[in-house]
């Protein structure tokens, strides 16, 4: 991602996130790659990040973490392992331990089922593969101290058994000679110390004579002296001897660890970097609980649409002294682009602005966000900000010059994928000028068709945005009784700054401000109500519009309903014209087999001629009856219903969607065998003649009349518990629509929905849903020891 100036995070705050986020790393691997996080603008990659997120801030909240404990770099550990004989030290080793520990606990958390709870968090160990033969022999060679095992050969158990009985009688002989030697008078109040290694006694110059031994060192003073007695020599001698065939062990046993380490360098290399991976997710959702982020739905394409947005800083900050950020909804997309965002001073414009780039930063570099789960955020390749003091001492630039080469810089290198953020536009100058370059540098950016949010004060500039498409004005509201900002945001209309009531607060005279009234004019609060007239006036025939096409909306589906309802009953009197038909047909075919009958019992009696004459005539009837009956055959299967809308359709095709003529059920073509085809209804396939069924289009909702077999066949099946731990937001509602559906054709009395407690995001969205049906009466939640606040319990009027 392209950004200007260099100093936008700061402006933005943006390194504040960062140093947060660094602070609850566990490694410095990790803390460094979270201080400089990658910008994604493949919308794939960031797609799968903020899911893997997710699912790390899910296991947070389920208590069922996956926890990455404190490790160090192995880099060059690894540098000097791949050199050929080359002999790790003990310090490689610890480090070394540590990622492979942490390795094989992430192996362990996705064994047992976790990689379906938490596929995007899984998906970084596939092609990883784990020899816990490796964390073994470390384990056999040093223990959690970092120190060399006893057991970790045979001849080192053997020399470290001796090196213990040689200080045992070292122990022995000394404690001896301390009874002998204070007996006589030779040791120093303080009886022994050490000296290059070796034990040795603390002993008066004056007696230094009458004790054979070495004497190792005397102190400053001259006046003490430290000997290593005759009898201990021989035994200091042979523990030296030991312990440098301990070092001669451990060398070798490390350098055989080595060897059998070195060949799994690169995997290492990737165990690091699995862990550093970990690392960072892990404290992108400590910071997302923190900030009760959610993952919001992302578009490819440039677009804002916040809704419950609120700044992050400010929320945590906030959130410690007990108090409540105001959020805000701002969506920007298609036809708006650009919002003037007009107000107050102090009334919280250049905090949403902030919210807005900071939200977008935080996003595309992969963390989630304190919004509504259903806001949608878009892709930019370049996010370029104009925020606060621009002045540059080193460049000689004032405020304003400063503030003109940013916006140079802007113009010659925005384009389509960018999102600007700019503060007081067209401030530092005189104002007329000021206000007309910055109208024509609105201009120029709305040209190029780039995203953003500029506040403003220019009265010039709300009206712009008035007239031109691709800019919407918008205001931060203001309590014209209390002369205090609300902090909310209002889009569609531009904000009056209050100068002259917010200084009346103040206490300045009302003489002065009569003065500054009389000298400002008529116009300026003319051209100010005259806008918030002109955009009510917007406003409300945008809305009469919108609920214009909502009402034709409707009322063209209620027309294909009734033509197909109307279709369908002509199809159905159809039916019950030719079931009658058949069962006519039927009475004479028995009544003709009746009557051949008959003439083979009369053939020989005189009767017979008579009974013959009967017969053909009931055949006649019956030819006739057959005849009407092929013709109302042809009526209700051949002959396709047709309506007022419904266009000529060509012969049936693979993929075409079907109404079947003897069920009235709906479905889709899978394939074409001459006259007959194979049918996708729901969940079933079905094989029907193609004379059966009825070209349609897509699928509409209809509220068609249920067979009330149907019904007692769905209240037989209805179970009142549903279970939607797991499904995303949009999965859920679908669900639980469903579900409330079938209870209400079941006449269902009490309905269970288990959720989890998790973030408390689905249990909202049950309730919300929930709340459309004015059948359901009761909405609460258990007692705790039967699903608490992780059930929701409806019961229906």
């Amino acid at each position: 991602m392209q950004i200007a100036p260099n100093d936008l995070y700061q402006s933005l705050e943006f390194d504040k996130i960062l140093h947060l986020l660094a602070e609850s790393a566990a490694g410095e691997p990790g803390r460094v790659r979270l201080l400089d996080l990658p910008m994604y603008e493949d919308d794939i990659k960031l797609e799968v990040e903020l899911r893997r997120t997710e699912d790390f801030r899910k296991g947070l909240d389920e208590g069922d973490a996956l926890s990455v404990d404190t490790y160090e770099p192995i880099t060059d550990d690894l540098r000097m392992l791949r050199v050929s004989g080359y002999v790790m030290p003990i310090e490689s080793l610890q480090r070394i331990h540590a990622i492979l520990r942490t390795v094989r606990r992430v192996m362990q958390y996705f064994s047992d089922g976790r990689s379906r709870t938490y596929p995007a968090l899984y998906d970084l160990t596939r092609g990883i593969t784990f020899d816990e033969e490796l964390l073994k022999a470390i384990d056999r060679t040093v223990d959690e101290e970092g120190n060399i095992r006893p057991d970790a050969s045979p001849e080192l158990g053997r020399i470290r058994q001796k090196i213990s009985s040689k200080e045992r009688e070292l122990d022995r002989t000394f404690r001896r000679l301390i009874g002998e030697y204070r007996k006589n008078g030779w040791l120093a109040d303080t009886v022994e110390s050490l000296r290059n290694g070796r034990r040795v006694f603390t002993v008066p110059s004056e007696h230094k004579r009458k004790i054979k031994g070495i004497i190792h060192d005397e102190s400053t003073t001259g006046r003490t002296a430290y000997i290593e007695p005759e009898p201990i020599i021989d035994i200091n001698n042979d523990i030296f001897d030991l312990q440098t065939e301990e070092r001669r062990e451990i060398y070798r046993i490390l350098k055989d660890l080595s060897e059998t380490l070195r060949p799994y360098g690169d995997d290492f290399e990737e165990y690091q970097e699995l862990t550093i991976k970990l690392d960072v997710l892990q404290a992108k959702a400590l910071l997302a609980k923190r900030l009760r982020a959610v993952r919001p739905k992302l578009s490819y394409r440039p677009n804002l649409g916040i809704k419950d947005g609120r700044h992050p800083l400010l929320y945590l900050k906030y959130q410690q002294e007990g108090r409540k950020v105001q959020p805000f909804d701002l969506v920007l997309h298609g036809a708006n682009r650009l919002l003037v965002l007009s107000g107050p001073n102090a009334g919280g414009k250049s905090i949403l602005m902030k919210s807005v780039g900071l939200m977008q930063l935080m996003l595309q570099s992969g963390m989630l966000l304190p919004v509504d789960e259903e806001s949608e955020f878009g892709m930019f390749k370049k996010v370029y900000a104009d925020i606060g003091d621009q002045q540059s001492l080193e460049d000689d630039l004032s405020t304003y010059s400063s503030r003109l080469k940013n916006m140079n810089h802007f113009l010659r290198n925005a384009d389509e994928d960018t999102l600007i953020l700019i503060d007081e536009f067209g401030s530092g100058t005189d104002p007329k000028i000021g206000g007309a370059i910055a109208e024509a540098m609105l201009r120029d950016l709305n040209k190029i068709q780039v995203y953003g949010v500029i506040t403003t004060h220019y009265s010039n500039l709300k009206v712009f945005a008035y007239k031109n498409k691709g800019i919407v004005n918008g205001a931060m509201r203001f309590d014209k009784d209390s002369l205090s900002p609300t902090y909310e945001l209002s889009i569609g209309k531009p904000g009056s700054s209050y100068a002259y009531e917010i200084a009346q607060k103040s206490g300045l005279s009302k003489k002065l401000l009569d003065y500054a009234r009389h000298k400002t004019g008529k116009n300026e609060k003319a051209v100010d109500e005259l806008l918030v007239s002109l955009q009510r006036e917007k406003q409300e025939l945008e809305e009469k519009l919108r609920q214009a096409q909502l009402r034709e909306q409707q009322l063209d589906k209620m027309t294909k309903n009734y033509e197909r309802m109307f279709g369908d009953l002509d199809l159905n009197r159809k039916k019950l014209k030719l079931n009658r038909k058949e069962l006519e047909a039927q009475e004479k075919a028995r009544e003709q087999k009746a009557l051949d009958r008959l003439v083979r019992e009369l053939r020989e009696k005189e009767t017979a001629e008579q009974v013959k004459q009967r017969a053909k005539k009931v055949r006649e009837e019956n030819r006739v009856v057959q005849a009407e009956l092929e013709t109302l055959r042809e009526q209700v299967y051949e002959t396709p219903v047709r309506t007022s809308k419904r266009k000529a359709r060509g012969p049936l095709k693979v993929g075409d969607f079907v109404k079947l003529r003897s069920s009235g059920n709906t479905g889709k073509v899978e394939s074409l065998d001459r006259k007959t085809a194979t049918v996708q209804v729901g969940q079933l396939r079905v094989t029907v003649k193609t004379r059966e069924l009825i070209p349609i289009d897509a699928p509409l909702e209809t509220t068609g009349v249920r067979v009330k077999t149907d019904m007692m066949e769905k209240q037989a099946k209805f179970e009142n518990k549903l279970d939607i731990r797991g499904m995303r937001y949009e999965q859920a509602l679908d669900t639980v629509q469903e579900f409330v559906d079938a209870a209400l054709v079941a006449n269902a009395h009490e309905l269970r929905i288990v959720h989890g407690k998790g973030s408390g995001a689905l249990r909202k969205a049950v309730r919300k849903k929930l709340r459309e049906y004015p059948a359901i009466g009761s909405i609460h939640h258990p007692a705790d020891n039967d699903g608490g606040d992780g059930v929701t319990v409806a019961e229906l009027e």
